[in-house]
C-alpha cells in the first residue's frame, strides 16, 4: 500500500518514530529510532503490516533493508517485530553473510532467535539474499563526501546532512541534494 514517506521526524520513542507528512503524523516502528534526529527530513521506506486486530507500519532507511525485511518475515516463525529487531544491531552485509555462510552463532545473537529459527532462516534464504547494493551505497557516500570536501565544506557540516541523502540516486543527484541542504 505505502512504499515510503518523505517527511520530518516529529518525535522518537524506544521502538518507533512519528514522521510528519503534510500535517499527518505516522507512527512507524523502526529498528533504531535514535538514529533519526527530531526536526530533520527523512525518506523512510515502509511496510504496512495488517492483521485482524492491528495495522502497523515498519520503517527502514534503505530499500535494500526493506527488501531483506520482507524476505525475513516470509520465514516460518518470523514475525515483523522479530525481523525488525535484527536490523537494530546487525548490518545488512553482516546478516546476509551470516545467512549465506550458515553462521548460526551470529543469527542467534539477535533477540528471540534461537537455533531452530536461525536454521529455518538459513534453510529458506541461503543463496537468495545479497548485499551488493549496500557496498555500492557505501562507495557512493564516500564519493559524495569527497566531492563535498573538495568543494570546501567541512566534515562536521557534511556529517549532519548525510542521513538525509537518498542513497538510490546517482552521485550527481546526491551532490545537488547535498548542496541544497548545506546552503540552508
Amino acid at each position: 500500500m505505502y512504499n515510503y514517506f518523505n517527511g520530518t521526524v516529529d518525535s522518537t520513542s524506544s521502538n518507533s518514530i512519528v514522521i510528519d507528512v503534510n500535517g499527518i503524523g505516522y507512527n512507524i516502528y523502526v529498528p533504531n529510532p535514535f538514529s533519526y534526529e527530531v526536526g530533520k527530513i527523512y525518506k523512510v521506506y515502509v511496510y504496512n503490516h495488517i492483521r485482524e486486530d492491528e495495522s502497523s507500519l515498519y520503517g527502514f532507511k534503505s530499500m535494500e533493508e526493506k527488501e531483506l525485511f520482507l524476505k525475513l518475515i516470509n520465514v516460518k516463525g518470523m514475525g515483523p517485530k522479530v525481523a525488525s529487531g535484527i536490523f537494530a544491531t546487525g548490518s545488512i552485509k553482516g546478516i546476509v553473510d551470516a545467512i549465506n555462510k550458515e553462521n548460526l552463532l551470529y543469527l542467534t545473537k539477535f533477540p528471540k532467535i534461537g537455533d531452530k529459527l536461525a536454521k529455518q532462516i538459513i534453510l529458506d534464504l541461503k543463496g537468495k539474499v545479497y548485499a551488493e547494493q549496500e557496498e555500492m551505497e557505501e562507495n557512493n557516500i564516500e564519493e559524495l563526501i569527497n566531492v563535498l570536501e573538495n568543494l570546501g565544506y567541512k566534515a562536521n557540516e557534511i556529517k549532519k546532512i548525510i542521513p538525509s541523502i537518498d542513497n538510490s540516486k546517482t552521485l550527481e543527484e546526491q551532490v545537488k541534494d547535498a548542496l541544497k541542504l548545506l546552503l540552508k
